[in-house]
């Protein structure tokens, strides 16, 4: 069972990277580069939709939402450039996690709109 977890988790790391990449690909769909950047934001932020901290659904997100959304970009993304940027991602070694002032934003933004949200419903 730990096995296959690295396994998953090492998976994730390079289909991460790659979206990384293929974000930075001119011939990618504006629509495929907007999800890109939503999910590598979202699995590199350390706030999540629903905390860890509570049982059960608060790993939802990781295990459910974050591979969802790994799908639909790479289902967005043409087979040839996900192919290259998939195989740059494997060839490379990521010394350090990327920073983008991009992600960051959609981030913040994303919890803004949250927040703001949650204070309208329960007002």
């Amino acid at each position: 069972m730990i096995e296959k977890l690295k396994k998953w988790a090492s998976y994730l790391k390079h289909y991460l990277y790659a979206l990384y990449l293929a974000y930075h690909h001119k011939d990618v769909p504006i629509v495929a580069k907007i999800i890109a950047v939503i999910v590598v934001s979202y699995a590199l932020s350390p706030i999540d939709l629903i905390p860890d901290f509570i049982p059960i659904i608060g790993y939802l997100d990781d295990f459910i939402l974050l591979p969802l959304g790994i799908v639909l970009a790479i289902k967005l993304i043409p087979e040839e450039i996900w192919s290259d940027c998939k195989n740059e991602a494997h060839q490379s070694t990521l010394k350090s996690l990327p920073h983008s002032k991009t992600a960051a934003f959609v981030v913040i933004i994303i919890w803004i709109i949250m927040a703001t949200l949650l204070f309208r419903l329960f007002s």
